[in-house]
């Protein structure tokens, strides 16, 4: 691994960590919601965050790898964008109303 300084960022390394943490929120979120969350419908939405979190640093993990796609990658690539959108589709289902 290269020495770089504090001002030298690469972005596909940046690119590479942000996608790591955002993976680790969402399993989080996944834990949390199996084990501490008691309101259904409040687990349900926890789980959902992290489902669109997982997928979508699943998907930019995709996108900046330097390696050929595998059959693995082609599947993820095109069934992650289903589940963030069905996630995002129950989060909005599942919102409760202003003062409720």
């Amino acid at each position: 691994m290269p020495d770089l300084a504090l001002g030298e960022l690469d972005p596909i390394g940046l690119a590479r960590a942000a996608s790591w943490a955002a993976t680790g929120l969402g399993l989080g979120l996944w834990v949390w919601s199996w084990l501490r969350e008691k309101d259904a419908i409040q687990k349900m939405r926890f789980m959902d965050c992290g489902v669109v979190l997982v997928f979508a640093a699943t998907l930019l993990r995709i996108v900046i790898q330097t390696r050929a796609m595998t059959p693995i990658d082609w599947a993820l690539a095109i069934l992650s964008p289903l589940f963030i959108l069905a996630a995002l589709w129950r989060l909005t289902r599942t919102c409760r109303p202003k003062g409720g």
